[in-house]
């Protein structure tokens, strides 16, 4: 049971980062042509932050069941280098914007 769940976690995680890629181009595609949010990108960014939540607790199941995350510790460094990134820029962007 947990080694399907496992399993199941590391595809859907592939699957969301790669979706976010998808809706990332779509998004900047969309910037460059100065259009308009469409419901299309507006939905499917819901499905992701939706998703992105069902995947959090998919890995918290993960964890309680006695897998911790796999990896180097150079890996989590960079993950966790990459994080720090990222809430960063959106702190500091939130402050220049009021």
């Amino acid at each position: 049971m947990t080694d399907s769940l496992v399993f199941l976690h590391t595809l859907l995680a592939r699957a969301l980062v790669a979706f976010a890629v998808v809706l990332g181009i779509w998004g900047t595609y969309g910037y460059f042509r100065h259009a308009q949010v469409s419901g299309g990108f507006r939905s499917s960014y819901l499905i992701m932050a939706g998703l992105t939540a069902v995947q959090g607790l998919a890995g918290l199941a993960v964890f309680a069941l006695g897998h911790p995350p796999g990896g180097s510790k150079r890996r989590e460094a960079v993950i966790l280098a990459g994080a720090a990134w990222i809430v960063a820029i959106a702190y500091l962007r939130g402050i220049s914007t009021g």
